[in-house]
């Protein structure tokens, strides 16, 4: 097999030797209380995604909102059906090939009030994220484009969805069309969490006649309830919109109290709370979730003011955790990023929106130089959209074995052969071909006067030795190479930029502001839910367990921004993304050589400029145990298996030695 890649980094802990450890005062833990704290702020968004992808958003709703009907069994890296959730699966096709899934809801599970979860709710979860009163309170609704009869439903058409249905019973199916098949992570299309109708949609009801799925009110008198006018009361109202206080909910934890202004969120377990997938139940008593500054989080730990310290990337951070450690003070669980950061271009803007100024702008870029200055050896440079936690990636650069059993003995040089073929295909995918972009102002000059950059402000020839600012008519407009790059307030990105960025691009007649905005404000401007007006956002972004780019480079959502972020109209990216998941489920290798291709792609086109990946590491108190964030999706999820109690030993970090990360 190829060879692995080099180490990420290399951290030598000389654990159990810590100086002293007898003389020092005795802890003492609070056994009923953890306070969790994360450097990404909270934007209140606890119900749904369709208001924002904030990843200190996505932990909230990881705490609150459970019993999907499909979980990621990271065990075996595939999608099955929650077994807490669902007692029975049926799948059928028809003629048409269209494929319906039919499950069967257990009766006995709970919202945290002790009302009944029941197959409407999931309907009206679905209905929902598609209804276009959703849209009009600020809400981005899902295109569910896999779903039968969607178009008819969302177009008018038809005023019930006919790809859903009640058969009665507990149960709720779901058919996917036929043109949407096959899908690599198909059981996913089925994917959906519970949210009361009754807290959400007061005086409404789902009901199924037979031809599809549908809201009605209960009374079946008078005008329809829900409406936009109903939606802004229940979900956006500031002290008890269920956007930002979800008072019902079902997940292994309750919302006691939020405060947007200290960005502290308190919650209790869901008494009510079945279990996971893998029937575990939440031990911790009472959560209380944070924004902690880099600045405050280790001696934050050290203090006892906080228990959990989530998403740590900072180098300074990193070395003082990790001393703490070494000297057994903390314990340490890494695990690496399934994302990136990045710099996003808004490709709708004269200027960005071509890819030869894209691709000038990345070769003004000192990567490398940046990657040192801002998280040193703690961060590995990417240059395509990935992250290095993700198990395409390490199949395809060689760091994971390939799923190829050899054959057994005696089983035939055919049989042989065969194995032989599938691990040459496999030494043959790499990202070798990907379009790298170095530090080249000579390269970035040349793709600007291609292009037509040839102009000064006064619609003369562009002078560099008297110009500064290179510039092009478009559409009878002459426009200026003048950008504005907006990034996190509060991170300290912006120094750095300013030597590996700003300062490249002046040379080759590009200006460029950087701005610090609010993480929300900046959020609501990447999504396009504010007016965009800046032509860059620096920023970073994981994926989710299903990889489908189809959506996010979708010319007919390049207008909007929840799917498409930077605008781009790419129909070459797209068709590539959308046989990336056509894969048939199973097919890891022909899904790896289109992730590959797919790739190359995005490279070339590049909507973003892909900076670097890492190692997450969370740091945490010793009374935290059984606390493994490496085999879960989120803090959140991995804190249902861990429980606080006295430790045993002040070495709680393991028998020593060397901890090395590839």
């Amino acid at each position: 097999m190829k060879k692995a890649l080099a180490c990420l980094l290399t951290l030598v802990l000389l654990l159990g030797v810590c100086p002293a450890m007898a003389e020092e005062p005795e802890a003492t833990y609070n056994l009923e209380e953890l306070v969790v704290g994360s450097t990404t702020a909270m934007s209140g968004n606890f119900f749904t995604d369709l208001w924002g992808r904030n990843t200190a958003d996505m932990d909230v709703r990881t705490l609150l909102h459970g019993y999907d009907l499909i979980h990621w069994d990271s065990d075996v890296g595939a999608f099955g059906i929650d077994s807490t959730v669902v007692s029975g699966i049926v799948a059928t096709e028809d003629e048409a090939g269209n494929r319906t899934y039919t499950l069967a809801i257990y009766d006995d599970l709970t919202y945290s009030d002790g009302t009944p979860v029941t197959a409407e709710d999931y309907a009206f979860s679905l209905l929902f994220s598609i209804a276009p009163e959703v849209a009009e309170i600020g809400g981005s609704v899902k295109s569910m484009d896999h779903i039968l009869g969607i178009d008819e439903y969302k177009s008018g058409e038809s005023s019930v969805l006919a790809g859903v249905h009640l058969p009665g019973g507990n149960q709720l199916s779901i058919t996917v069309k036929a043109e949407y098949l096959p899908f690599f992570y198909e059981l996913a299309l089925v994917s959906i969490t519970p949210y009361p109708i009754r807290v959400i949609a007061p005086g409404c009801e789902v009901v199924d006649d037979g031809e599809g799925i549908y809201l009605r009110n209960t009374d079946q008198a008078g005008a329809p309830v829900f409406t936009a006018e109903l939606l802004r009361k229940t979900v956006l109202d500031p002290a008890t919109g269920y956007l930002t206080h979800p008072s019902v909910t079902s997940g292994p934890y309750k919302l006691v109290s939020y405060d947007a202004q200290s960005q502290t969120a308190e919650f209790e377990i869901n008494e009510y709370y079945k279990g996971n997938a893998r029937g575990e139940k939440p031990q911790i008593k009472r959560l209380i979730f944070k924004h902690v500054s880099n600045d405050a989080m280790i001696s934050g730990l050290q203090s006892g003011e906080y228990g959990l310290l989530n998403k740590c990337v900072n180098a300074e951070v990193l070395d003082s955790g990790l001393q703490l450690v070494a000297e057994g003070g903390a314990g340490v669980s890494n695990y690496a990023r399934t994302g990136l950061s990045f710099i996003s271009f808004s490709c709708e803007r004269p200027a960005t929106g071509s890819a030869a100024v894209r691709q000038a702008i990345a070769s003004c870029f000192d990567k490398d130089s940046f990657i040192t200055q801002y998280v040193r050896n703690y961060g590995l440079r990417v240059d395509g959209y990935y992250g290095i936690g993700q198990w395409m990636y390490r199949l395809v650069e060689g760091t994971a074995e390939p799923p190829v059993e050899a054959p057994e003995e005696g089983a035939g040089k055919q049989a042989q052969a065969d194995y032989e073929e599938q691990l040459a295909q496999w030494e043959a995918l790499s990202l070798e071909n990907m379009q790298l972009y170095s530090l080249d102002l000579d390269a970035a000059r040349k793709l600007l006067t291609e292009d037509g950059w040839t102009l000064n402000k006064a619609g003369e020839e562009f002078d560099p030795a008297k110009d500064s600012v290179r510039c092009k008519e478009i559409d009878g407009v002459l426009v200026p190479l003048e950008l504005s790059l907006i990034y996190p307030e509060g991170n300290a990105v912006g120094e750095t930029l300013s030597t590996a960025l700003v300062q490249n691009l002046a040379q080759v007649g590009i200006s460029l502001t950087v701005e610090a905005k609010p993480f929300e404000e900046l959020l609501r401007i990447y999504y396009r839910q504010d007016e965009r007006t800046c032509d860059m956002i620096y920023l970073a972004s994981n994926f989710t367990t299903v990889f489908d780019p189809a959506p996010a480079f979708d010319p007919k959502n390049a207008e909007q921004g929840m799917d498409n972020c930077t605008g781009i109209t790419d129909e070459n990216l797209y068709t590539l993304a959308v046989d990336m998941r056509k894969t048939e489920p199973g097919d890891v290798l022909a899904y790896c050589q289109k992730w590959a291709a797919f790739q190359e792609a995005w490279a070339e086109a590049l909507p973003a400029i892909p900076v670097y990946s890492n190692v997450y590491f969370d740091f945490y108190t010793p009374a935290l145990q059984n606390y493994n964030a490496g085999a879960s999706t989120s803090w959140a999820e991995a804190i249902v298996s861990a429980y606080l109690s006295e430790p045993e030993t002040p070495e709680l970090a393991g028998e020593g030695g060397e901890i090395v990360f590839e």
